[in-house]
Parts: structure tokens; C-alpha cells; sequence
């Protein structure tokens, strides 16, 4: 009987033979399971944290960080030298109606000027970027937590769809003006004009398209683009989770 043993001791053991005797049976076996943990002292961690014992506070403020993160970074990236027009996802290129003017130009000698309307417009897209995140921003402050409750489980770009859903409209509107100011700061408008008179001359289909609709359209879209990469980085890679709110509402 194991007389040395102390009696403590033995009902350990007992329970562990309980245990084993009953694992087959998973009720049974889970049971015993925990308390043999209870008798042991033993407790059992786990790196997952369940998302629906976070407060809709607490996701609220974690998705509000993660965009203004996003937004941060996004127009950082876009708005320095060569953010748009070295970037072939966002590089703003001829639209689809002047596309026959450039190759008509091109073939005449005079892909340089047209080399010029191109980089004028990046130019002026990468300008305006500096004065996008304050508008961007305040609109993420305007989130309500119904709102981000949907969002935490949505997919890899449900924030900043929800973003570009519900601020496009507002957002091109203040965009706009600094887009303008932008392009005749660059010497777009003129370099556009040029193209277009110069096209004009020898077309009989005169060409005139609204040269700041287009621009920040491109641009609008380009800085959504940039946003979407960015949350996705901080739902799916840790090193992108930087502080202690974001490894909680997006940690693994």
C-alpha cells in the first residue's frame, strides 16, 4: 500500500489513474482532466485571446489607432518625393479618354511634354498628400462603436472600406481645393493645357477633361490603396501590432 507515502500523495496519484483510466471518454476524460489540474496546482495558458471578451469600447479604440496608424503611414509614404510616381500601383497616368492624345503625341516627338503632364500630376497628387491625414482623421474620430463591433470581424480591408464608404464624398470635397492648389503650385494645369492645345491643333475631336476632378480622384484612391495595405499589416503581422491595444483587439 505504499505505507511511506503521505496520504496527500495518494489521492494524487489516485486521480491520475482516474485520469488516464477515462480519457477515452472525452466528457469524462475533461472532466477528470480539470480536477486533476485543481489537485495538482496546475493551469493551462493559451496565447489566444477570445475578441468577444473585449469591451465594443475597447474595439472601438483599437480600430480607431489601427486607421489612424494606417493613415499615418499611408500618407507619409504617398506624400514623398516620388510616392506616386515610382510607385506603379498609384501611379497616376493619362486617362483613359487622353490615352489616343498621348500616343498621337508620341508619335510626333513629343513624348517629353508629355513626359511632363504625367510627372506634374504625381507631383501635385504627392503634394496634396501632406494635407490628407488631418482630414482623414477626423473623420475615423466620427466612428461609433456599432461601427467598429462589424468591423473588427469583417475582412482584411474592412476599415478602410468603411472609411471610404462613408467619407469619399466629404473627403474629395476638402480634397479637391488642395489638389488645385497642388497642380498650379506644380505647374500642372499648364503643363495639361499644353498637351491638349498642342493635341487640339492637329485633331478635329478636341479633348478637354477636368484635369483636378481626375487628379484627385487618382489621388483619393491611391492614399485608400496605401490605408488597405496598411491594415492589413497590422491585422496579420505581429511586428506591425505596436502597442499594447492593437496586439489586444488584433493579436493572435
Amino acid at each position: 500500500m505504499l505505507p511511506h507515502l503521505k496520504p496527500h500523495t495518494m489521492n494524487k496519484i489516485f486521480l491520475v489513474f482516474l485520469f488516464s483510466f477515462f480519457l477515452v471518454n472525452n466528457s469524462e476524460g475533461q472532466v477528470l482532466k480539470d480536477i486533476l489540474k485543481k489537485a495538482t496546482g496546475t493551469t493551462e495558458t493559451t496565447s489566444n485571446t477570445s475578441k468577444s471578451n473585449l469591451s465594443p469600447e475597447t474595439i472601438t479604440a483599437g480600430l480607431k489607432e489601427a486607421l489612424e496608424s494606417g493613415v499615418k503611414h499611408g500618407t507619409e509614404k504617398l506624400s514623398a518625393v516620388d510616392g506616386f510616381f515610382k510607385d506603379a500601383a498609384v501611379k497616376i497616368l493619362m486617362p483613359k479618354e487622353a490615352q489616343e492624345v498621348e500616343k498621337k503625341l508620341r508619335s510626333i516627338g513629343m513624348g517629353k511634354l508629355v513626359d511632363k503632364a504625367i510627372l506634374s500630376m504625381n507631383r501635385a497628387a504627392e503634394d496634396a498628400a501632406k494635407g490628407a491625414a488631418p482630414i482623414f482623421i477626423s473623420a475615423i474620430k466620427q466612428m461609433s462603436i456599432k461601427d467598429a463591433v462589424g468591423i473588427l470581424s469583417g475582412g482584411d480591408h474592412a476599415a478602410t472600406n468603411y472609411l471610404k464608404e462613408t467619407t469619399t464624398a466629404s473627403l474629395t470635397e476638402s480634397f479637391r481645393p488642395a489638389i488645385e492648389k497642388s497642380l498650379n503650385g506644380v505647374n500642372a494645369v499648364s503643363a495639361w493645357n499644353t498637351v491638349f492645345t498642342t493635341y487640339n491643333r492637329f485633331s478635329k475631336d478636341k479633348v478637354n477633361p477636368d484635369l483636378v476632378s481626375y487628379v484627385t480622384e487618382k489621388a483619393l484612391a491611391g492614399i485608400f490603396y496605401q490605408i488597405g495595405l496598411e491594415e492589413q499589416k497590422i491585422r496579420k503581422d505581429p511586428a506591425a501590432q505596436t502597442t499594447n491595444l492593437l496586439k489586444q483587439v488584433f493579436g493572435k
